[in-house]
């Protein structure tokens, strides 16, 4: 995943990767309006935004803890994710939930990366390693990679997973960390 640098709005490019670890075709692309009162991103096919594939919509206005439901393009539930905001005051805790599934509880990897980007403002650029757990076994990763603009890389291990559940968490991670 790749983040565009824009003014007003952030926007995501969401690629395959191929075996050779190659950047592949586009599978979506995101924007998130900046300053938005209430958060909604919609994902679409490509940048022409003409065919939506999934979106996620915060229940509430107020972002402390909010809860964002993830729905497909006929508006189908796919999941949901909120952020803990209690133990993210430390270390950035998301939950994650796909129908039928185990909870998944994601964290920053490295508390100290943690500690200095929220305390050491112009380290906030630091990148980031987040590890989403089911139980004791791992379920996903989203790496921020060091670079101008911002780029992750999303590794799977549970195949059951809702890759698309997965592609709106990695984009609210962007999208919603520093809130």
């Amino acid at each position: 995943m790749r983040q565009r640098v824009r003014l007003m709005v952030n926007q995501y490019e969401v690629h395959a990767v191929s075996p050779d670890g190659q950047e592949a075709g586009l599978l979506a692309f995101a924007q998130q309006k900046r300053l938005a009162f209430k958060e909604q991103v919609t994902l679409y096919t490509d940048d022409t935004k003409q065919t939506p594939v999934l979106a996620f919509k915060a229940r509430q206005v107020l972002d402390l803890g909010a809860t964002y439901d993830v729905f497909d393009a006929a508006g189908a539930p796919v999941g949901l994710f909120r952020k803990n905001f209690g133990k993210s005051l430390l270390r950035s805790t998301w939950h994650l939930e796909q129908p039928g599934y185990g909870e998944m509880i994601g964290q920053e990897r490295s508390l100290v990366i943690a500690l200095l980007r929220r305390f050491v403002d112009w380290l906030s650029w630091l990148p980031y390693h987040f590890e989403f757990m089911i139980g004791d076994r791992p379920a996903f990763s989203v790496v921020k990679k060091w670079g101008l603009r911002d780029r992750y890389t999303i590794t799977i291990h549970d195949p059951q997973l809702d890759r698309r559940l997965i592609v709106a968490m990695a984009v609210g991670l962007d999208a919603l960390q520093s809130r």
